[in-house]
């Protein structure tokens, strides 16, 4: 039996995993979930506390955005089977411009994360956002503490990875907003796939990622 854990993205609870279905026969499914960063925490720091909800040796992680980084700093500090990233990126040569201009300016400590704290008045109020995605926001993303959101912020914009990591499969949208394909480098293309494939495009995950795993 393979153990395969899972790890959301930013904020994201491990509902955006509820479709995904993988044989039982095979698979031992985990969902790992975020945790409050203490102050000025590192990311070294902050992986070793997620790294006490694994309790199998070996396993299979996969990562989605900003768990995609998660899971690529859990290598780092455990022994993987294979880490797997969705919707994410290898090394920061990755990021699109307007990350490295944020990193540059400091321009994402000025995102209003106390918003996010109270996705009721965010949805009362909605400031532009569409329904549907403010009744995605209520329903995937269940972490809207400020203290992780600006932390989360600011490990991803400084996060220094600067060459790619061995035995590390991507799989990644060609439609994916957040991180475009066109800085993406050796990745599994999912045709159609946006930042919340995840989501939308379960049913591919559901036929292609027990051979992935697999391979």
């Amino acid at each position: 039996m393979i153990a395969v854990y899972f790890m959301p993205g930013m904020a994201a609870s491990d509902l955006i995993f509820e479709n995904i279905k993988l044989p039982t026969d095979q698979f031992e499914i985990h969902f790992m979930h975020w945790v409050i960063p203490e102050k000025n925490e590192s990311l070294s720091n902050y992986v070793a506390r997620l790294i006490e909800q694994i309790q199998h040796d070996n396993p299979v992680m996969v990562g989605v955005s900003f768990g995609g980084i998660i899971v690529q700093e859990i290598a780092k500090q455990i022994r993987v089977c294979k880490t797997i990233i969705i919707s994410s990126a290898k090394t920061n040569h990755e990021f699109p411009r307007r990350m490295h201009l944020s990193k540059a300016t400091k321009l994402h400590k000025m995102v209003p994360t106390r918003l996010f704290e109270n996705i009721e008045l965010l949805m009362k109020y909605s400031f532009g956002i569409a329904p549907k995605k403010l009744d995605l926001y209520k329903k995937y993303l269940s972490v809207n503490d400020r203290r992780y959101l600006d932390w989360a912020l600011d490990t991803i914009i400084n996060w220094d990875q600067n060459e790619k990591p061995e035995n590390v499969i991507h799989i990644h949208g060609d439609k994916d907003p957040i991180f475009p394909i066109k800085y993406i480098e050796d990745a599994i293309i999912v045709p159609n796939g946006t930042h919340i494939m995840i989501i939308d495009r379960f049913r591919w995950f559901n036929d292609n990622l027990p051979q992935i795993i697999l391979q």
